[in-house]
């Protein structure tokens, strides 16, 4: 390639990386701006703990279907069309459960709300995938970390204005802001194909070779594995969302300010994890990290969950922060790298499945039982995730294609190096 075209593909792809990175702060922007007046959208709707939990699954119904739909019109018509389209939806819907009365009028909103939630999020990390497969190097936790940072900021601006800013017009705020950096950013994308499918036709007419149905069974069955580690790692990021500020205020006594920054605590930790996640891949390799990071972030549940002060909670908030930070993350990379939009698809669904059903499980747990006896379950499935994690450490770095389809393996840019340190080799299939 000649120089000048490096440069140029070297500008395309740094261009891509920031409209992809401000899309997943965005996306972490809007959702903690949610969570954080969910306390005074229960008050407002009169819901019980068991009623929010049901109406809250209503994200999750229009989660999982939007995903399911959304892996499939990636591979014909691109992941950066579907973010921008998804990032509108979500902008659009955010608005929408302040204006509920009724803990069914809420669950109904948030199915809107769930489904453009779902399809951002699968279509923001299939982009991300193919971007990472581009570049040479496992940046995935970085996309992570902007959600996580996102989130931070969302949930600390919650939290200043709770206590003076109704529901209805924080929530109203936060559309036109979305909306706003949805237009600076969205042209980068729909102007830049997918490195991983230069030029349009390549992104639709290609599309059946690569699709699901040619993946081997085996190569199925590893999606699955990676999406459940998901699922147990982001039913935690779910429960903390949702809960955390419940449990500080409502368990512990704590202001309706401090309960909101909780979550902020939550989030600025993972943020901190995943900024520092290349390094972590790069010299501890996937089967370490995730290990690691299960085992950490049971333990800073459990002391979030059953510590007796306010303060001993938020160091056990900030503790499993770090632990799940890059859990996720490489969870979704491994299965895109192992299948492309359609194992994004599958380990998303799962993951986000399990952040978004987690919060009703944790209310109707929290109902018989107590909320801090729910939140232990998070640090339940932490450790299920390292133990997972380990079982996974021989799984291969791309799909075992069917014989005779002529498709190469898409080989893992995302977990860095390998247990004996030799950094794999990086292709991508298309």
């Amino acid at each position: 390639m000649p120089p000048l075209n490096k440069l140029d593909t070297a500008h395309s792809l740094t261009r891509l990386r920031t409209a992809l990175t401000v899309f997943f702060a965005l996306d972490g922007f809007l959702f903690a701006g949610w969570v954080v007046r969910i306390p005074a959208i229960k008050q407002q709707t009169g819901a019980s703990a068991s009623d929010l939990g049901l109406a809250l699954l209503g994200v999750s119904a229009g989660a999982v279907v939007t995903m399911t739909l959304t892996g499939r019109l990636c591979r014909r018509f691109g992941s950066h069309p579907l973010t921008v389209v998804a990032a509108v939806l979500l902008c659009l819907s955010i608005a929408l459960p302040a204006q509920t009365h009724s803990s069914l009028t809420l669950g109904l909103v948030l199915l809107v709300f769930g489904a453009a939630y779902g399809g951002i999020n699968v279509a923001m990390n299939s982009a991300a995938v193919d971007l990472v497969a581009a570049l040479r190097r496992p940046v995935m936790p970085s996309f992570h970390a902007a959600f996580s940072l996102g989130g931070m900021i969302g949930a600390g601006l919650g939290g200043l204005v709770a206590a003076g800013l109704s529901p209805a017009a924080h929530l109203f705020a936060l559309t036109g802001i979305g909306l706003l950096v949805t237009a600076a950013a969205g042209p980068v994308l729909l102007r830049h194909p997918s490195p991983g499918a230069p030029g349009r036709s390549a992104s639709t007419a290609d599309a059946p070779a690569a699709g699901p149905a040619r993946l081997s069974g085996r190569t199925r069955r590893l999606v699955a594995l990676f999406g459940v580690i998901a699922l147990c790692t982001a039913y935690g990021e779910g429960a903390l969302a949702d809960w955390g500020a419940l449990h500080l205020e409502q368990d512990l006594g704590a202001h309706a300010g401090v309960a909101a920054a909780g979550y902020s605590l939550f989030a600025l930790a993972m943020t901190a994890g995943r900024l520092s996640g290349t390094t972590l891949l790069e010299r501890l390799g996937q089967t370490r990290t995730l290990v690691a990071g299960g085992a950490t972030a049971a333990v800073g549940m459990l002391l979030g969950a059953l510590a007796p002060t306010v303060w001993l909670a938020l160091l056990g908030f900030a503790v499993t922060g770090l632990g799940l930070a890059n859990i996720f993350p490489v969870a979704v990379a491994r299965a895109g790298a192992l299948a492309g939009p359609g194992g994004v698809a599958a380990a998303s669904t799962l993951g986000y499945g399990g952040m978004l059903l987690g919060p009703p499980a944790i209310g109707f747990l929290a109902d018989w039982f107590s909320l801090p006896v729910a939140l232990t379950t998070v640090a339940l499935l932490a450790a299920a995730a390292a133990l997972i994690g380990y079982a996974a450490r021989k799984a291969p770095a791309g799909p075992v294609a069917p014989a005779g389809t002529g498709q190469a393996p898409i080989q893992q840019s995302q977990a860095g190096r390998d247990r004996s340190g030799q950094a794999p080799r990086r292709e991508h299939a298309h």
